[in-house]
């Protein structure tokens, strides 16, 4: 699965030829999440409330470049990464 960010200890990745709607998925120690891109909800999974709240807060500001990125996996083309909240 393609990793496309990093950041205090969450993993944000969009896999290759996913299903609709438009989503990415945060891993953190354990937990995992699947979120959708344009309105940035939870589709399922589960992570602890303050790491579900930073990646909201990465997703909200990132939203253009997380479509981008989902447009690309739907092609099998390389993805972009896209800079952490620090």
């Amino acid at each position: 699965m393609p990793e496309i960010s990093r950041f205090l200890g969450i993993i944000i990745y969009i896999r290759y030829n996913e299903h609709n709607p438009p989503h990415f998925h945060a891993e953190y120690e354990n937990h995992n999440a699947c979120f959708t891109i344009e309105d940035i909800k939870l589709l399922k999974g589960k992570l602890p409330p303050r790491v579900r709240s930073l990646v909201i807060e990465w997703a909200c500001l990132h939203r253009d470049e997380l479509m981008e990125d989902w447009k690309l996996a739907q092609k099998k083309s390389p993805l972009n990464k896209i800079k952490g909240l620090v």
